[in-house]
């Protein structure tokens, strides 16, 4: 049995009794995932991952502008994390399971209240090749709107962020804690933070993307994503900046890109920035003089 294969078994494994510890007794299965299991071997291609294409000039100041001016308790999981060195899944792997999961998320009633109020489901979006994962709390009334995580106000202002590390959001992969928005009865605009039961209840989906993507980093954008992910309350304001791990992999816990709407102030931009820079030589990418004195200067 492959390393890839094995890894991807236990990753399944793992997912179920995440379910099953959620109260799941049963999941839908398709025809062809019981004829691919039923298989008496899995073949695998020999084709490497396509290169990506080379990083995109930095954009121009002011990076973190908002919107309007530019044009912005769950515990963690107690299953065991893949082992540290374990071998990548393939390019194909990845793409067959995480196709699957998507299915079966695009369907799920767990939660029917939200089921019942939401016109998307909002799974995930990039590549799920990248060796950088954004992880926000929810889907908002635009995300909720097009599907798509990070679209409103506060999503340009990530893709500006992001941008602003020398990638686009083609090339690294955004998820959410929560796949669908957060009802909000009797109110026909504003969010509100999802509860405690709602979010452990839709984790495993993340723990299972997580498992697939094998990031190299995580960055969890604002409290409630560092609740989810690491069942810690200690507040954003304490924990940003400092690495945190989960299913070890490194995560950088930062402000949500909706912060800095609300606070314009350039100190606060640095620090998020200042996360980044830490993210980006985690990750070993060439950081130029000019990304180091943003917002220093302004």
């Amino acid at each position: 049995m492959s390393h890839s294969y094995q890894q991807l078994l236990e990753a399944a494994i793992r997912h179920l009794e995440d379910l099953k510890e959620g109260g799941v007794k049963f999941i839908p299965v398709s025809q062809e995932t019981l004829a691919t299991l039923a298989s008496p071997c899995v073949r695998e291609s020999n084709a490497g991952a396509p290169n990506r294409a080379p990083a995109r000039d930095q954009p121009a100041l002011p990076l973190f502008e908002s919107a309007e001016t530019a044009a912005p308790h769950a515990s963690a999981a107690s299953s065991e994390p893949a082992p540290p060195g374990a071998a990548p899944l393939d390019l194909q792997t990845k793409q067959a399971a995480m196709a699957e999961l998507r299915a079966r998320a695009m369907v799920c009633e767990k939660c029917p209240h939200l089921a019942r109020s939401r016109k998307n489901v909002v799974f995930g979006v990039g590549d799920i090749d990248s060796p950088l994962m954004f992880v926000g709390e929810a889907p908002g009334a635009d995300e909720d709107e097009q599907g798509e995580p990070f679209v409103g106000k506060a999503g340009q202002l990530l893709t500006k962020i992001i941008q602003a590390m020398g990638f686009n959001r083609d090339t690294v992969y955004i998820a959410n804690i929560l796949k669908c928005r957060p009802n909000t009865p009797g109110q026909s605009t504003g969010n509100r933070k999802p509860t405690p039961d709602e979010m452990k209840t839709c984790l495993p989906y993340l723990l299972a993307q997580v498992d697939v993507i094998q990031p190299k980093v995580i960055v969890a954008l604002g409290a409630i994503a560092v609740e989810g992910l690491l069942g810690k309350s200690a507040g954003i304001t304490r924990l940003r900046g400092q690495w945190q791990e989960f299913r070890a992999v490194p995560v950088m816990p930062t402000y949500h890109p909706a912060y800095l709407l609300r606070n314009q102030a350039i100190g606060e931009k640095r620090k998020v920035w200042e996360d980044m820079l830490l993210v980006l030589e985690r990750l070993g990418r060439p950081i130029s003089e000019k990304q180091r004195n943003y917002f220093l200067n302004a």
